[in-house]
C-alpha cells in the first residue's frame, strides 16, 4: 500500500457547532428565538388553539426576522420540534468606517472588518457620531452565518490616565484594553 492511499485533502473545517438546535414547540416563549420559514426570528406573539379532532394543540407563532424586521408567521403542533437559531450578541469598539463597512476591535485586540454599516436612521446616526469624533461601542447580533449591527452607544470615558494624554485603559465586560 502506497502513501498516496492515505493522503486526504481537507479544504475546510468548521467548528462543529450547529447553527440551530431543536426544541419542542410548546417550550417556545415570547421574546425567544425560532426559525420561521428558514429565517431567524424573535417571537413577538404566540397563541395556542384547542386540541382538535386528532388530539394535538396547534401553536400559532408570529416573529420578526432579526436581520430584516420582516414579520413571519407559522402554525405548528405543540408536540412537534422546531429549530431555534444560536444567536449571539457581541460588543465591539468602532475603529473606522471605510466604504460602508465598519472596522471593529475584537475582545482579543484583533480587527473585524466584514460588518456593514446598518441601513436607516441607526446607520446615519452611527456615521454622524463617528464623524464627530465620538468613541463608539457597536452591538452586533449573529445567527446562521449572518451578522448585523443592532445598536451602538458612546464608549465610557477613560477611567484611568497615566504617563501621557494618549495612554488610556478601557474596562469592558471583564476585558481590559490598552490604547496608546
Amino acid at each position: 500500500m502506497g502513501d498516496d492511499e492515505h493522503q486526504h485533502d481537507f479544504q475546510e473545517a468548521g467548528s462543529g457547532a450547529s447553527a440551530t438546535y431543536p426544541i419542542q414547540c410548546s417550550a417556545l416563549r415570547k421574546n425567544g428565538y425560532v426559525l420561521l420559514k428558514g429565517r431567524p426570528c424573535k417571537i413577538v406573539e404566540m397563541s395556542t388553539s384547542k386540541t382538535g379532532k386528532h388530539g394535538h394543540a396547534a401553536i400559532h407563532l408570529v416573529g420578526l426576522d432579526i436581520f430584516t424586521g420582516k414579520k413571519l408567521e407559522d402554525i405548528s403542533p405543540s408536540t412537534h420540534n422546531m429549530d431555534v437559531p444560536n444567536v449571539t450578541r457581541n460588543e465591539y469598539q468602532l475603529l473606522n468606517i471605510d466604504d460602508n463597512f465598519l472596522s471593529l476591535m475584537t475582545s482579543d485586540g484583533g480587527t473585524k472588518d466584514d460588518v456593514r454599516v446598518p441601513e436607516g436612521v441607526t446607520g446615519t446616526n452611527l456615521c454622524s457620531d463617528f464623524d464627530d469624533g465620538k468613541e463608539l461601542l457597536v452591538t452586533v447580533i449573529s445567527a446562521m452565518g449572518e451578522e448585523a449591527v443592532v445598536s451602538y452607544k458612546e464608549a465610557p470615558k477613560c477611567m484611568y490616565k497615566a504617563f501621557s494624554q494618549s495612554f488610556c485603559i478601557y474596562f469592558f465586560d471583564a476585558h481590559i484594553f490598552t490604547l496608546l
